[in-house]
């Protein structure tokens, strides 16, 4: 909280007094609770104390979060100062500001920080600052990583942590000086590069990037946006010297081509309903493809009002989401790849029923385990996503708006369509109904099984 704060001292905006109050409550109750457990004589965490710590720590990241909301009276209501928390730390995009133009800069950065923070992620970065965690780190790290296949890149996890943050705060970097470079002011660069990132989507102007009428600022940040859906193991073996990781990926291929055929149908569907000229289509289709499929969120059109199969191609690339390792969300692309090859396997085995046949990814055999859980994963994600939807249509929310809002929130992105669309908010949804996205967005953020076993008896039975 302290750029924020220096920079509402510097402007002189008056919340000053909003986050200094904020800081001291956080850092008073971290500070009670680690003088609570210094004593406790225990360096050990066990798979189960890596699960409580993950998800707790993020509710109460959300929870610390919303105080300078709420102390500076930029959002007073506590459900919808929690709401705007956890949507930042959990990359999700959406909000219930109306006029966010309105607000001091001190704000909008701290919205934007909630997100490059939870990009990479809050425990990560405890494990990469704080020494004392590398006992015991892996359970932190697994629990919280999004990705079925957790890629160590060091042999210690918290140097992979470190390695990961590193190249998360280069690409961030190269990302402002790009946007600097096309003319945006640093404020509005920093902030951006600090939403895009993450694949959080966060905005300093009202109308998010379609405020920036320039097409190279539009094009820096569908790069980036598209290198933020890669996973960053990737990104880290390019730049220590090998070049070929990336052709090599068989997640990689598949999720480049997707955006590539993504694009094309959405692009042929506008040309000429929506824009008369195919270099808008193509460059209002290709930013809402990998704004949407990398669960970012920005938005350059309103995509609400696009032809239908426009819209349920942005349907389905909200559940598709970006590559696993990445920051992401949805059910991600390794898992999709992993669940057709594992059917085709199915199948095969009905034709061939002596075959031996193994799933295989990038020519590596996938391990029966993985392969379960995997199944449970999508299992869980469609049946959360279901119980969800009828939880808010039993709110009062039309059909495609309880979809929209229920697949944006536990996919991580955002915008959704009809109540929820790219032109609107969520200030509409009922108190109820926000507290149900809240819970998908944690859901979504922690890959489902983190927060679901916190919430079965076994797993407080000793």
């Amino acid at each position: 909280m302290m750029p924020s704060l220096l920079i509402s001292f510097l402007h002189r905006e008056g919340e000053t007094e909003g986050f200094l109050a904020a800081i001291l409550i956080t850092f008073s109750s971290g500070g009670f609770l680690y003088l609570l457990g210094r004593k406790r004589g225990r360096n050990h965490l066990s798979h189960r104390d890596g699960v409580a710590i993950v998800t707790f720590g993020w509710v109460a990241a959300a929870l610390f979060g919303a105080l300078p909301f709420l102390m500076t009276g930029a959002i007073p209501d506590f459900t919808n100062a929690f709401f705007e928390s956890m949507s930042g730390f959990t990359t999700t995009g959406a909000s219930i500001l109306n006029d966010i133009e309105s607000l001091p800069k001190s704000i909008l950065l701290w919205r934007s920080l909630t997100q490059w923070l939870g990009g990479m992620g809050i425990i990560v970065l405890s494990i990469a600052i704080l020494p004392f965690l590398g006992v015991g780190g892996m359970q932190l790290y697994k629990a919280e990583i999004p990705s079925p296949v957790v890629d160590k890149l060091k042999p210690r996890i918290s140097e992979t942590a470190k390695v990961l943050w590193k190249v998360y705060i280069l690409i961030t970097a190269a990302e402002v000086v790009l946007l600097i470079f096309g003319g945006l002011g640093l404020f509005d660069a920093v902030c951006h590069a600090f939403c895009t990132m993450p694949t959080g989507g966060f905005s300093t102007k009202n109308a998010s990037i379609a405020h920036f009428s320039s097409l190279y600022i539009h094009l820096v940040i569908i790069i980036f946006m598209l290198l933020a859906g890669i996973n960053f193991s990737l990104h880290y073996k390019l730049l220590t010297g090998n070049w070929e990781a990336f052709w090599r990926d068989s997640e990689f291929k598949v999720f480049t081509a997707l955006v590539g055929i993504f694009t094309l149908a959405v692009v042929l569907d506008i040309y000429g309903n929506i824009y008369t000229s195919l270099g808008d289509a193509v460059k209002y289709g290709l930013f809402q493809v990998s704004s949407i499929i990398t669960t970012t969120g920005f938005v350059t059109a309103d995509f609400d009002q696009w032809p239908s199969l426009s819209q349920q191609i942005l349907l389905g690339c909200m559940f598709l989401g970006a590559m696993a390792g990445s920051t992401g969300g949805g059910i991600k692309i390794m898992r999709v790849i992993l669940l057709i090859k594992h059917g085709y396997q199915e199948i095969f085995r009905i034709i061939h029923p002596h075959a031996v046949t193994v799933v295989k990814l990038g020519g590596k055999p996938i391990p029966q385990d993985i392969l379960r859980g995997i199944w449970g994963f999508f299992i869980l994600f469609i049946g959360l996503f279901i119980v969800a939807t009828l939880a808010m249509a039993a709110l009062g929310l039309d059909m495609i708006s309880s979809f929209a809002a229920v697949a944006a929130s536990i996919g991580n992105i955002g915008p959704g369509l009809g109540l929820v669309g790219p032109v609107k908010n969520y200030l509409a949804v009922p108190v109820a109904g926000k507290w149900i996205l809240i819970f998908c967005m944690l859901l979504g953020r922690l890959e489902i099984y983190t927060v679901i076993a916190l919430l079965t008896p076994e797993f407080w039975r000793k």
